[in-house]
């Protein structure tokens, strides 16, 4: 009963009315003479600094859902969930330079999306189309997954109810709070909001990996209690080190997240955001510091197996919600004020990445498919309000998406967006260093890769849910014909069929002389930096569908 947890509801509910203020106040900070600009309301003005963009690129990459969910893999599958500590620590190096080439692209032609950028460099309406819809499709489901970490803590808390609304009422609220702050704060909302969830979130995980140890025997007495668990499993791939049958997943997951991490709109959108180029270099150098605490936060889920937690039940009869196993682990073993500031931490962490990607999926509704197709002469005070608009209609439907699907289900969809968002790639990161695919051959590239990871998603069935299709990303080598237990994460054999298609269609293009539009970028785009000046409309594009210069 949430009687029971009073304390807990009332350190949460305190920070959280704090920093929905703060999202309010963003509004006036660093405010400037007009906010009807996609540039101001949906980059912040281009202007933020080494902090800020470390704090808001963090905060929306590190989010509400990694807190209860990698916790909850270790605990349930033991090694295989370490997955995410390697890819967010090989994707910087992977995109140092090419951030940087995107920022200065985007800098010189005033690019909001990456499929503004698609459609200048490859000449191809069709292509950015496709980006964008990809963009939008890979992010709805993402920001549903921040409402599942809210979920997780509000069950904990015992914050429920009988009929659906009521039990998702507290949801519903808090959305509307943050819909409402970011339609009038834009990017400054988050981007302030970001310095208090990262706090919160440092100082919780800190606190833990010091007292939790200590109070439950050491990291010896942790580490026994997780093996003995796992020994006793019937799924053989479960266990603290990887086998023979998962390493080929495990490698194959990370890889291909690594890649899919930064071609997602709200991480791009982030990196727009920040005023130049150093300041990109600098937070790929120092972002790193945050896959430290993400490792901490997985020892979470064997701290949680020696300290015996049972996770609450699901919402079907017999099953169990394992994304409350650190809320009940926090619960059980933490005094009240603690839970509630731990809680109120995952809480916060919704916000920041659900307010980011909401305004990413807006700007690329709005530049690319509003301005592009709907309404060419559209002003920048048009295309602002169309974007805040579509930002409310997005969180919308996340809300709808926790309200009437199974909440493992969205898990699964966000499986699906990471396989989705990686057939962006030979467009968006490889077009930023060549123009040698032919944007006819990008285009049936991307088609392959989408159908062939379509088409392996939905051979896999979910033994936990009973579901038969789209039931998670690790496709058997067996349906191959291959005789093997092991699988492959399904990202990285569609995007290979992807560059495949590419390669031989433009080649087949190139035979058959058809013309492969203009470049509208320069060498020298690629290396501008702040002060630089911006370019009119190019050659490919007349003013009307051009993204806005800024003067």
């Amino acid at each position: 009963m949430w009687r029971d947890h009073l304390t807990e509801i009332i350190v949460f509910t305190v920070l959280f009315l704090l920093v929905s203020a703060m999202g309010f106040v963003a509004a006036r900070w660093r405010a400037p003479k007009d906010m009807a600009h996609l540039d101001e309301w949906g980059l912040g003005g281009r202007s933020f600094g080494g902090w800020i963009t470390w704090f808001l690129v963090g905060g929306d990459l590190y989010t509400a859902y990694t807190f209860v969910a990698v916790p909850a893999l270790i605990f349930g599958a033991g090694a295989a969930g370490f997955f995410a500590v390697p890819y967010t620590i090989v994707i910087y190096p992977m995109v140092f330079l090419v951030l940087v080439r995107l920022w200065s692209v985007s800098h010189r032609h005033g690019f909001v999306t990456p499929a503004d950028f698609v459609r200048r460099r490859f000449d191809s309406p069709v292509l950015a189309l496709l980006v964008a819809i990809t963009g939008i499709v890979a992010t709805m489901p993402y920001i549903a997954l921040q409402l599942v970490g809210i979920e997780a803590v509000l069950k904990t808390m015992g914050v429920t109810g009988e009929s659906t609304l009521a039990r998702h009422l507290p949801i519903i609220v808090a959305f509307a709070i943050l819909a409402a702050y970011t339609y009038q704060s834009g990017l400054r909302a988050p981007a302030l909001i970001a310095f208090v969830k990262d706090t919160l979130i440092y100082i919780v995980i800190l606190v833990a990996v010091l007292y939790l140890p200590y109070k439950l025997g050491g990291w010896g007495e942790i580490f026994d209690a997780a093996d003995a668990k796992f020994a006793a499993s019937e799924n053989p791939n479960d266990g603290i080190l990887l086998n023979a049958n998962n390493q080929l997943q495990y490698v194959t997951l990370a890889f291909g997240s690594a890649l899919a991490l930064f071609l997602y709109p709200h991480s791009l959108t982030g990196v727009l955001a920040s005023r130049n180029r150093d300041v990109i270099k600098r937070n790929m150098s120092a972002l790193p510091a945050y896959s430290l605490l993400l490792g901490l936060i997985a020892l979470l889920g064997y701290m949680a197996i020696a300290a015996q937690v049972t996770p609450l039940p699901g919402a079907k009869e017999g099953t169990v919600d394992s994304n409350t196993v650190v809320p009940v682990l926090f619960d059980q073993q933490f005094p009240d004020w603690f839970a509630g500031v731990a809680y109120a931490a995952i809480g916060i962490g919704a916000l920041v990445p659900a307010a980011i990607m909401s305004i990413a999926a807006a700007n690329l509704f709005t530049r690319n498919i509003y301005k592009e197709y709907l309404k060419r002469d559209a002003t920048p005070a048009q295309e602002a309000n169309v974007s805040k608009i579509t930002s409310l209609v997005v969180k919308v439907g996340a809300v709808a998406c926790i309200v009437f699907l199974d909440p493992q289900f969205s898990i699964d969809l966000q499986l699906i967006g990471g396989v989705i968002i990686l057939q962006t790639l030979p467009a968006v990161a490889l077009g930023l260093y060549t123009r040698w695919f032919h944007r006819g051959a990008l285009i049936a590239g991307w088609a392959a890769g989408m159908g062939l990871g379509m088409w392996m998603l939905y051979q896999i069935p979910n033994a936990a849910t009973g579901r038969k299709h789209f039931g998670g990303s690790a496709f058997p080598l067996a349906d191959f014909g291959v005789d093997t237990k092991k699988t492959i994460y399904v990202g990285i054999v569609a995007v290979l069929v992807n560059l495949l298609v590419a390669a031989i269609v433009t080649l087949l293009l190139r035979a058959a002389r058809v013309p492969e539009g203009s470049d509208g970028t320069t060498p020298d785009d690629y290396f501008a930096d702040e002060g630089d000046p911006r370019v009119t409309p190019g050659p490919n594009r007349d003013a009307d569908s051009a993204p806005e210069p800024v003067a």
